[in-house]
């Protein structure tokens, strides 16, 4: 009898976990989408955007991104993950409608702006759901389905982008299509997310004990699991953890220190320079001298080596310490795009060899970040703090890293004209040394550890 609610329950958790996942999915295909439209509607005969426009059009999403992140956690808390995550799939709908009807290029930033804001609660709240609802067998892999998700998602826009630019690439609304696209899993996962359990630590911390006690049941939790968590909430109300403030926080040095570990992992995901490339893939590959159709087809490659990577790396990581996986991540990192760096100083190619160089170092630059870097810091995420301060820890640490990802987005165009590709690749070489030398110096796990015993 108990193998078989097992089995019931590992299926019903894989269905909620996908359903959550396409979360991920979503924020990689929004993200991932105006490497392609850009170009296409930046032409005279549709918005016509010159750099800073552009550069403002495609940060305009992050900005929202910072706000939605640092509202998530405030949001969950109070009406619960279930309902946070049908909300941003609403918003997910309508602003993606939105972008693509835009006549302007103001209607075009608002429309983003607001995405991000379900970008951003997306990004934080997909894998606190999903840590919350699996047992600890499983958490790992489940939290590890919203980075395949989010790789997905981007070799989905690449390819969506790469079919109709060069299929349709002469008919200029053509990046309205590309938008749009998204509405439709948008709205796949408000019509799925009202089969989802509510989490049941949310749950037991907010006295529904017996629904708390039946989705635990349902998830396939065993019953040493429930009791661990009973437990656990039993704690927290007793030291009366539910009512922390600020102050309290920053009176606490064991907490001060996990949020900074938080926070310095927000800022490492996002200082290795992923988004640079992300974002502007096309104008970067266009810059070394491939034509705009062959950049469209280039960005599906570099996002089937990505998805690759990310089905590997993440298996690679659960069985591994975290932060030595995070600091390999880093070093490969630094390693592609230093090789990157001299081909295009030293010029040892020409020509079509040239292109072949940058386009290889720049898919084995993000099947070590995407691969490694991107999943492990969400995971790490996902387990460094106490359970009644995750959903606020999460969000400040979600936040750092879009207001990281904004900055970088804001300016990568600007830095391209001003100091040339090669200066850009340097830059963001150095920042990975730098971002390797804060993890192993930093971010210690024994301390973490003790931490969390101490706050508990």
């Amino acid at each position: 009898m108990e193998h078989g609610r097992a089995k019931i329950g590992d299926s019903f958790l894989r269905y909620a976990s996908s359903v959550i996942a396409l979360g991920g999915f979503l924020f990689g295909y929004d993200t991932g989408v105006i490497n392609g439209a850009l170009s296409f509607l930046s032409q005279p005969n549709q918005l016509n955007l010159n750099s800073a426009q552009q550069g403002i059009v495609s940060s305009s999403l992050i900005i929202g991104c910072c706000f939605g992140a640092l509202l998530s956690g405030r949001l969950a808390d109070k009406i619960g993950r279930k309902a946070a995550l049908q909300w941003v799939a609403v918003v997910f709908t309508v602003a993606t409608l939105g972008c693509s009807l835009s006549t302007t290029s103001n209607m075009l930033i608002a429309f983003r702006t607001i995405l991000g804001l379900s970008v951003g609660c997306a990004s934080d709240l997909a894998p606190m759901y999903l840590a919350e609802i699996s047992p600890r067998e499983q958490r790992s892999r489940n939290v590890n389905k919203n980075a395949i998700a989010i790789v997905i998602g981007q070799l989905a826009s690449f390819t969506v982008n790469a079919i109709l630019g060069n299929v349709w690439g002469n008919w200029g609304p053509i990046w309205r299509i590309m938008m749009g696209v998204a509405a439709l899993p948008a709205f796949l996962l408000w019509l799925l997310s009202f089969d989802l359990p509510q989490s049941p630590k949310w749950q037991l911390l907010n006295t529904s004990l017996a629904q708390a006690k039946q989705n635990f049941k349902k998830l396939g939790f065993s019953g040493i699991d429930i009791r661990k968590n009973l437990i656990n909430t039993k704690k927290i109300v007793q030291t009366e953890e539910s009512k922390i403030d600020i102050k309290r926080i920053f009176n606490n040095k064991y907490l001060v220190y996990l949020l900074a570990v938080g926070i310095s992992i927000g800022l490492i995901q996002q200082l290795s320079g992923v988004n640079a490339i992300m974002y502007y893939g096309t104008i970067l590959l266009e810059k070394v001298g491939m034509s705009r159709e062959m950049s469209l087809y280039s960005n599906i490659l570099v996002g089937v080596i990505s998805t690759v990577a990310t089905l590997l790396g993440t298996r690679l990581i659960v069985n591994h310490n975290h932060r030595e996986m995070l600091g390999i991540g880093l070093l490969g990192n630094a390693f592609f795009l230093g090789l990157l760096t001299a081909v295009l100083h030293f010029n040892f190619f020409s020509g079509v060899n040239t292109n072949i160089a940058v386009l290889l170092l720049l898919a084995f630059f993000l099947a070590t970040q995407q691969g490694i870097v991107s999943p492990v810091t969400w995971l790490m995420l996902s387990e460094i703090f106490p359970q009644r301060l995750k959903a606020r820890f999460m969000a400040v640490s979600t936040t750092v890293i879009w207001l990281t990802n904004f900055v970088i987005s804001l300016v990568c165009p600007i830095l391209l004209g001003s100091f040339g590709t090669t200066n850009v690749f340097l830059l963001f070489t150095i920042s990975n040394i730098l971002c390797v030398c804060l993890t192993f110096f930093f971010i210690n796990p024994q301390a973490m550890r003790n931490a969390l015993k101490r706050v508990k």
